[in-house]
């Protein structure tokens, strides 16, 4: 029993148990007194109705009638008249007890009823919120797919605008670089044309990649051995960059998805992480399977972190949209092509950052 509902048993009862002893201790031949203590009786009647109820104030109206009538019965009994008003008072001690604790309960199932009640909305408020941000995301993936879509138109006239020109530069540059030596001012021109033609291609590749609809060969893809590879093929040129790469390996099930396109997406992650990250940074790629270790996993999750500079707070939800870049040279695509590739095979990818402390990029796939 709790230590309050005890608290309520003792008060009533110690009420009533004084308020008979001051009946019985007090002579007769003070009527005004015994007047007031028959009054007091009505106190622990209505606590206990209050507190616990009709059965409370029954009981407690009960218990003062035991208490109350041998006074009645020996003392009062040479006195007829009053005797009677003495057992109509005993009467209406009983009265109250019940309806004082017929309304109490009465109260305390409305109050119930209005808590439940308030329950049921603040859950309903709940699931019309989850239902609203539900409703954005869906409106957001909507608009994307709109821009998509408008990129897509775009493609077929950039297929061929750009990249037979882009064809024709190239082949003439090579021509002419073949009539220069090395060292000389128009072959290192040639050069740099050649570069940033090829490096325009890669732009109208990435965008054309964007546009259109991405066809994804499923087959069984080891995920850490597809991360082990990656991590060796930048490794150089992370030793260049002054940066450390860490690679936390764990058990991981098979994913059925493309691996060619899986490994572009980790690709541009860790290129994303080596490119913010300064001399004497490290990068850190880590896999994991949560839920239940008696379970199958559902998921497997990849966590690739940065200890760069991290990104604005508003710029951080726009990372993912076509074009927008943070970087001096950057085409704005890598990240939007990533989530795509994560996204076209059911996962999902998000990103948290702290400006001067990094960013980290989670991606979840499905098992």
């Amino acid at each position: 029993m709790k230590r309050a509902n005890i608290v309520r048993l003792v008060v009533p009862a110690v009420f009533i148990l004084g308020i008979s002893l001051l009946h019985y201790l007090t002579p007769l031949h003070l009527p005004m007194l015994h007047d007031i203590f028959q009054r007091l009786y009505y106190l622990p009647i209505i606590l206990a109705a209050f507190w616990f109820g009709l059965r409370g104030g029954l009981v407690s109206s009960i218990v003062v009638s035991i208490m109350y009538a041998p006074h009645v019965l020996f003392q009062w009994g040479v006195h007829p008249s009053l005797e009677l008003e003495k057992y109509l008072e005993i009467l209406l001690y009983n009265i109250v007890g019940g309806v004082t604790g017929l309304l109490s309960q009465r109260e305390v199932a409305r109050r119930e009823e209005l808590h439940k009640t308030a329950r049921g909305l603040e859950d309903s408020y709940k699931k019309l919120q989850s239902q609203a941000d539900l409703v954005i995301e869906i409106e957001e993936q909507l608009r994307r797919a709109e821009r998509l879509s408008v990129l897509g138109e775009l493609s077929a006239v950039l297929a061929h605008e750009i990249r037979n020109p882009l064809g024709s530069i190239k082949g003439t540059a090579e021509i002419l670089k073949d009539s220069f030596r090395p060292g000389e001012s128009n072959y290192e021109f040639l050069e740099i044309l050649l570069k940033e033609t090829d490096r325009l291609n890669r732009v109208v590749e990435d965008f054309l990649g964007l546009a259109r609809p991405l066809q994804v060969e499923r087959a069984t893809c080891d995920i850490m051995a597809e991360l082990n590879e990656i991590v060796t093929l930048i490794s150089t040129e992370a030793a260049a960059r002054g940066v450390s790469i860490e690679l936390n390996p764990a058990e991981l099930p098979a994913v059925h998805g493309d691996r060619e396109k899986l490994r572009q997406a980790f690709l541009n992650l860790l290129m994303n992480g080596l490119q913010a990250t300064g001399r004497g940074g490290k990068l850190t790629v880590s896999a994991s399977c949560p839920g239940p270790a008696e379970e199958s996993p559902a998921v497997v999750e990849l966590s690739f972190a940065d200890t760069g500079e991290g990104i604005e707070p508003d710029r951080l939800n726009r990372i993912f949209e076509p074009f927008f870049t943070t970087k001096p040279d950057g085409t704005g695509l890598g990240l939007a092509i990533t989530q795509k590739i994560v996204e076209s095979h059911g996962g999902s990818i998000q990103v948290a950052s702290e400006k001067g402390k990094g960013t980290t990029f989670t991606v979840r796939l499905p098992v």
